[in-house]
């Protein structure tokens, strides 16, 4: 067996005895012994191989595999440009502290800053964006490495799930290989003639158990040494998983009983019940991004818009304000953390804590959450339970305004409620970023049910969504739809790129077509008086036939120009991949977000 190909084997055997189970591949030359090892992997029942011609669209999918899954996923990669498109995933995987695993070929180190083809200077690439890092040289025909090349699988994995930290997120393992690139003919298990599986490996691609396959009996070929690893399909350094919350945490500050809770977007949704259950138990009203799995009747509804109330807000301001998880969506919640006479406590989920405005005064680790309700007297106990239930009426109050004056067709807020309306308690809503998110946000009411609603909030971009959402269907079990805008489905088309021998989930794309960037109309720059320079520099119209780009990929389309139609497409059941695009004049976004204010503003002052 060859150098290139026996290291290869043994990263993937290692790989998979940490935990991998899903791998997406970039196809390139210098990466051959990686293809081959992960075609072998799969043939023996390890893992699940994707292949993708689209290095951004192929790291996109590797985080979508890991969102819900919380297990990293590896995406490889030939050498040069090639891995420069990973970064966009990367950072996305390092702001939203999401497992993946960057493996990426290179060539020999003695090739470096020579000109040769397809070289760079790939270590580092990622800079600080990435918990840890490491470039292995390429391996040698002699004893003694295989230690070596696991263990810095080890490493990779463990930085990537947070297991000593607490802090998962991406890793880069940056690997050389000489030539041959290629097997050699005596290589052993899964290199056929035919390129089928040979007895000892499984051309059906089912996954099986790490202990039953990952005992390194399928790496097969000579080497100077047992390649095998540790036995019972062990890693070579076993790394424990991080310990559970403890009752441990900073205590809350004292003196506070009017408390308000906002909640942002967590690493993991389910995370979200864990928040709404402490704030629940005592006695806080929660302001909610709309993102999670938890019950939703457990939080106010409409919270963003009761924050628009500015009259209403000034009598009912809160004392302290406690955030958890990513911040980021909201003016309005923005502006509250910025008011005058307002503690604000971070709860943070990881290393690091989010306050863009420089307000927080304390930071608690998650394991405050869930701790013991502190004793009488340490401000910490139940609130004021009066000011609590101002608040949850208010947002009941909105709510059944908006519910008797519901906003008009095809407006984001209707389009929302459409969709929301016809999802089942246990599907999973992937939401893009830009308008759609922020129509949700405003639009979703509090409702007793198990939706699990995903978007990508680290760097809130418009990367990559379809190839993300694409890998949380495949990764999970549930009905999973995707509601974005054109715009965000035009960037990412190239996720629609998938081989006719790849994994195809059951996916339904919900396409708010308004034909550019309607964002900017919510925006300073969408102000009528601003009319003349918006359209070409803004509002970047394209006219793009998204039926019949969907059908140069082979890829179903209808088209729903109501909110009947909508619902009725969503309820017919669709095997494979397929966009329901929602006809929509970016005219009316801006009015429809005003409407929706003046309706909680009005609604309130009735009710006050």
């Amino acid at each position: 067996m060859n150098p290139s190909t026996a290291s290869a084997r043994v990263l993937v055997d290692e790989l998979v005895r940490c935990g991998v189970r899903e791998a997406v591949l970039a196809p390139g030359s210098r990466s051959a012994p990686l293809a081959y090892a992960l075609q072998t992997a799969e043939r023996a029942g390890l893992l699940r191989l994707h292949v993708r011609v689209d290095e951004r669209s192929a790291g996109f999918l590797a985080l979508g595999l890991a969102k819900l899954s919380r297990r990293p996923a590896v995406v490889v990669t030939t050498s040069g440009t090639a891995v420069a498109n990973l970064h966009p995933a990367v950072l996305e995987a390092h702001h939203a502290m999401v497992p993946l695993i960057v493996l990426s070929a290179d060539r020999p180190a003695e090739l470096r800053g020579t000109g040769a083809n397809q070289t760079t200077v790939q270590p580092g690439l990622f800079g600080d964006a990435v918990r840890w890092s490491a470039d292995l040289p390429a391996a040698e025909s002699r004893a003694g490495q295989q230690a070596g090349w696991r263990t810095s699988v080890d490493r990779a994995y463990a930085a990537a799930t947070g297991s000593l930290s607490g802090h998962p997120g991406p890793v880069h393992l940056n690997v050389g290989f000489r030539d041959p690139l290629i097997p050699d003919a005596d290589a052993g298990v899964g290199i056929g003639v035919d390129g089928r599986a040979d007895a000892d490996g499984r051309a059906d691609g089912a996954h099986a158990d790490a202990g039953s396959r990952g005992d390194g009996s399928w790496l097969g070929g000579e080497w100077p040494e047992p390649l095998a690893g540790r036995a019972d399909g062990a890693p070579w350094t076993s790394v424990p998983a991080a310990a559970a919350p403890g009752a441990g945490g900073g205590p809350l500050a004292p003196g506070f009983p009017r408390t308000l809770m906002v909640l942002g977007d967590l690493p993991d949704p389910t995370a979200a019940k864990a928040a709404v259950d402490w704030a629940r138990a005592h006695g806080w009203p929660v302001v909610a991004e709309p993102f999670g799995h938890y019950d939703r009747s457990a939080v106010l509804p409409h919270g963003p818009l009761l924050l628009t109330a500015t009259e209403w807000l000034d009598a009912h301001a809160p004392d302290r304000v406690i955030t958890i998880g990513r911040v980021t969506l909201a003016r309005p919640v923005a502006n509250l953390l910025r008011r005058s006479g307002i503690r604000v406590e971070a709860v943070t989920a990881g290393a690091h804590w989010v306050d863009p405005g420089h307000r927080a005064e304390v930071v608690h680790p998650w394991s405050v959450v869930g701790a013991p309700m502190p004793g009488p007297g340490s401000g910490g106990g139940v609130g004021d339970r009066a000011w609590a239930s101002a608040w949850r009426e208010a947002g009941e109050t909105v709510a059944a305004t908006l519910a008797d004056e519901p906003a008009a067709w095809a407006s984001g807020p209707a389009i929302v409620g459409a969709l929301l309306s016809a999802l089942a308690d246990d599907d999973v809503l992937v939401v893009g970023a830009s308008n759609p998110v922020r129509d949700l946000d405003v639009a979703l009411a509090a409702r007793p049910r198990g939706l699990t609603v995903v978007a990508y909030r680290g760097l809130a971009g418009i990367d990559g969504t379809v190839s993300s959402a694409i890998g949380i269907a495949l990764a999970g079990d549930r009905r999973t739809v995707a509601y974005m805008g054109d715009l965000t489905f035009l960037h990412d088309s190239g996720g629609l790129l998938i081989g006719p021998d790849e994994p195809r989930p059951d996916l339904t794309l919900v396409v708010a077509n308004d034909d550019g960037g309607g964002i900017f109309t919510l925006l300073e720059h969408g102000e009528p008086s601003r009319a003349t320079d918006f359209e070409r520099i803004f509002g970047t119209a394209t006219g793009t036939d998204i039926a019949a780009l969907c059908a140069a990929h082979g890829v179903h389309h209808e088209l729903a120009a109501s909110a009947e139609e909508l619902t009725a497409a969503l309820a017919r059941p669709h095997a494979g991949i397929r966009v329901v695009e929602v006809p929509q004049d970016r005219a009316c976004h801006r009015g429809a977000h005003q409407r929706l204010r003046e309706q909680a503003a009005d609604a309130l002052a009735r009710h006050t």
